[in-house]
């Protein structure tokens, strides 16, 4: 008989339940329902149109062969440039790699770094995929809770946290899903005791680092750590993309630049597993770093006259505590006055999970239980999307919790 078994290492981990509620919300719609979904964590704006132009160009040219495998040398400088410019970080060409999205390089970082029965300690609420990483990876994970409505991490506990068999922190600012922006001086207090851990790798995502709504702005970890703790900043890999701030999300371009030896390791795994990024993609992002980004300000805009929406309605909700965020385009609500109540058809609430499949049968609300990143009983809305979908879902979320007894 055949043996159809496959590989162990997949029983560690699940999949992604923001997708998986993103394609349960596509496949109820195209059923015919009425559905509004607030999964996905998508900029509803289209790519500036310098960009596609520079695609177009590169594709006219010809530019459509292999390139190296950690990204071209026009993309590098320009990714060197970024980090000069927006964060005062210096790195050389082969401290810079360039992969097929965000994910891939974190993914990579995991995978190069981390060896079975390392730990990685993170920080929830989490961005869902981390946790499921570091066990692909054969990692110990660790978890540090860090509740509401700031959503920081008490330094003690992440002393507590941190051992001799930590290998990888993951720090995640701004912060899917909360919005949480850290300080300056919040993010000392992390390098101070990592500091004491030499063993430790910081990997930063820093993805949504130009949307941001506090007037003290966005400061990477590795800049804040080379205030205090220098050794911390050479061993922090800074991960970023372009797919938020530039809405990209579709042309998969994300990179890092970080210690040398961890670079050249992951551009190593990369040259074994999908090589180069997209060529043409790579163009249109030496395009996106490099041009002009005078339609940030616009869309960060938009998104903090949405943030303020979503936190006024949810706000007025009895039984719903909404802080408001300092970044991103999430909001991370706690439903924990919720819970008890019992549904129109006699259910009671229990647990986040049960409030968001409430909503999504009674009203057809579909967004992310708090679970799924690692802190509960909250849920994740993403406002990457326009006025009146919002106001329209806040109204329903209003009327199903009004409907509870």
């Amino acid at each position: 008989m055949t043996d159809t078994r496959l590989a162990k290492r997949l029983e560690r981990i699940k999949p992604s339940p923001t997708l998986a509620i993103a394609k349960l919300a596509r496949e109820r719609k195209a059923a015919g329902e009425d559905i509004i979904s607030l999964s996905a964590g998508e900029p509803d704006f289209d790519t500036p149109g310098h960009i596609c132009d520079a695609a177009v160009a590169a594709i006219q040219r010809g530019e459509t062969r292999y390139t190296n495998v950690d990204g071209t040398a026009e993309l590098k400088a320009a990714v060197r440039d970024k980090f000069r410019r927006d964060n005062r970080l210096e790195f050389s060409d082969d401290e810079i790699i360039v992969s097929t999205g965000g994910k891939q390089v974190l993914y990579n970082a995991l995978m190069a770094a981390v060896s079975p029965g390392d730990e990685v300690v993170i920080l929830a609420p989490y961005w869902v995929s981390y946790p499921d990483m570091a066990l692909l990876a054969e990692a110990e994970v660790k978890i540090v809770e860090c509740p509401g409505p700031d959503f920081y991490p008490d330094p003690d506990d992440l002393a507590r946290a941190l051992s001799a068999k930590t290998r990888m922190l993951i720090l995640n600012n701004p912060s899917n899903p909360s919005g949480a922006l850290w300080s300056r001086a919040q993010q000392h207090a992390i390098a101070e005791v990592v500091k004491e851990h030499p063993r430790v790798y910081v990997m930063s995502d820093e993805i949504y680092e130009k949307i941001v709504y506090e007037d003290d702005g966005f400061t990477a970890f590795a800049e804040a750590a080379g205030d205090v703790a220098p050794e911390v900043a050479a061993r922090t890999l800074t991960v970023n993309g372009v797919s938020k701030a530039y809405a990209m999300t579709g042309w998969r371009i994300g990179f890092a630049g970080g210690p040398r030896d961890l670079v050249r390791a992951m551009a190593k795994l990369q040259s074994q597993s999908t090589s180069n990024p997209s060529s043409v993609s790579q163009a249109a992002a030496v395009a996106a770093l490099s041009g002009s980004e005078d339609f940030i300000p616009e869309r960060t805009g938009a998104f903090r006259r949405r943030r303020d929406l979503v936190v006024s309605a949810l706000s007025g909700i009895g039984g719903i505590s909404c802080p408001q965020p300092g970044g991103a385009f999430y909001v991370y609500p706690s439903c924990a006055g919720l819970l008890g109540k019992k549904t129109p058809q006699g259910v009671v609430l229990e647990t986040d999970s049960d409030f968001a499949t409430y909503l999504l049968e009674s009203v057809g609300v579909a967004l992310v239980p708090g679970v799924a990143f690692g802190l509960s009983p909250h849920f994740r809305i993403s406002y990457a999307t326009d006025d009146d979908t919002l106001k329209e879902a806040c109204g329903r979320i209003a009327k199903a919790v009004s409907d509870l007894a």
